[in-house]
């Protein structure tokens, strides 16, 4: 068994897992893996991800592992996925490792737009996030919805506010949904709304708490204790190379973008 560390610009993609009909992370793995004979039917023998990203959502970390042949090195791996998704490391791992349930943590880091948003008032609200509660008014799932929210950070970059949070595990829309209720807080709403939202009553309607964009989070960490990823020089030089490119298609679409904006 081999787990592998994946990258991947998440915005052309309907999200992590395989889904009919749709483009979808999974697909392109599993494509990728079908050109190299390595499918067991529809997926790799042994086969689980570290996490289900949604629609929109990139990584940095996710984690897949699966029974690989010794030659299925990330770079050999890259050779066959699209460019915006690259793996990056791998790991040995035991056959009864799986790449779901054997995660300690996940670390999303969400890159909020803000310029008017006060960071201090944002930090406040997080004082009364982080620990274990009940997110049910920050999820549409059901059944239990009780979690740890071992961290959750915010720091001023610019005209961006920069969350991060780490978790044993999230609910659906749980980061998004927490960064929408934390910027109401830090453009002015009161801090008893954090309370409300955490409170046995349900929290719906034009109350609720919608989800942030899904386009500024990124998986940027899972955490498997004694597990030690290698990197991949070719590799990972590979998916660096990808990235830089789309940081300067981005920021040059974004400053023509501006030069409109500023004469109009």
């Amino acid at each position: 068994m081999r787990a592998y560390r994946v990258a991947y610009d998440g915005r052309p993609y309907r999200g992590f897992q395989r889904q009919p009909d749709v483009p979808t992370v999974e697909d392109a793995l599993f494509d990728a893996l079908g050109d190299m004979d390595v499918l067991d039917g529809k997926r790799p023998p042994g086969y689980a991800a570290a996490g289900r990203t949604d629609a929109g959502v990139s990584a940095l970390a996710q984690t897949v592992a699966f029974d690989a042949p010794d030659w299925l090195r990330p770079a050999a791996l890259n050779s066959e996925l699209p460019a915006d998704v690259r793996a990056w490391a791998s790991a040995d791992v035991p056959r009864e490792f799986h790449a779901t349930h054997d995660a300690a943590a996940r670390t999303y880091t969400y890159h909020l737009y803000a310029p008017d948003a006060d960071a201090g008032r944002a930090d406040r609200a997080l004082d009364g996030l982080r620990g274990t509660h009940d997110f049910r008014n920050l999820t549409p799932d059901d059944g239990e919805t009780t979690r740890e929210l071992s961290r959750a950070t915010v720091e001023r970059d610019g005209p961006y506010l920069v969350f991060e949070f780490r978790a044993p595990g999230f609910l659906r829309q749980q980061v998004r949904r927490t960064v929408s209720l934390v910027a109401e807080v830090a453009t002015g709403a009161a801090f008893e709304r954090i309370d409300r939202v955490l409170g046995a009553d349900p929290v719906d309607g034009p109350a609720g708490v919608a989800p942030a964009p899904p386009e500024p989070l990124v998986l940027t960490g899972v955490a498997y204790p004694g597990l030690d990823f290698e990197r991949d020089p070719r590799a990972t030089g590979s998916a660096r190379d990808v990235f830089e490119e789309k940081r300067v298609t981005h920021a040059t679409a974004a400053r023509v973008a501006g030069a409109v904006a500023d004469r109009l």
